[in-house]
């Protein structure tokens, strides 16, 4: 699978777009929507440019998404699911209990939403803006409006 316009947006909407090269909160050298490959201080893009490297940047998850999950999905599942990869790799999806539940005999659908919601800190601390991204990406997976969160 691949993922929609949808999921790209939700993906757009929480991280931002810088098009000059920033120190992210790991010290990373970061570009566009989040791409790291190759960045060092002092670098520009346009916006088309950063938009093809979301896209570049977003086929490795949506790899992980495919090879890890093993229950068929719908589209805003899918979605959901590689925008929470995206931010939290596919480490982090690997391990997780999202995916145990996902992948088991009789998944529990109804307890996905929260297992994507658990994922709200860094550093230890509950983020607000982990939270409405967390909000948005169960809320996608429910098939449910999430633009106002």
């Amino acid at each position: 699978m691949q993922t929609s316009k949808e999921g790209i947006a939700l993906i757009k909407k929480f991280e931002g777009c810088k098009l000059e090269s920033y120190k992210c909160a790991a010290g990373v050298w970061t570009i566009g929507y989040g791409s790291t490959a190759g960045i060092s201080e002092g670098m520009s893009i346009s916006q088309e440019r950063a938009d093809m490297l979301l896209l570049e940047d977003i086929q490795k998850f949506e790899d992980a998404v495919n090879d890890l999950v093993e229950v068929d999905l719908q589209q805003n599942q899918f979605d959901a699911l590689v925008s929470w990869t995206f931010n939290l790799g596919p480490t982090n999806l690997k391990n997780s209990t999202l995916l145990k539940v996902l992948n088991s005999t009789h998944v529990d659908w109804a307890d996905i939403p929260y297992q994507i919601q658990r994922w709200n800190k860094a550093g230890g601390k509950v983020l607000e803006g982990l939270v409405r991204r967390r909000e948005a990406e169960a809320l996608l997976f429910e098939g449910k409006e999430w633009h106002e969160v």
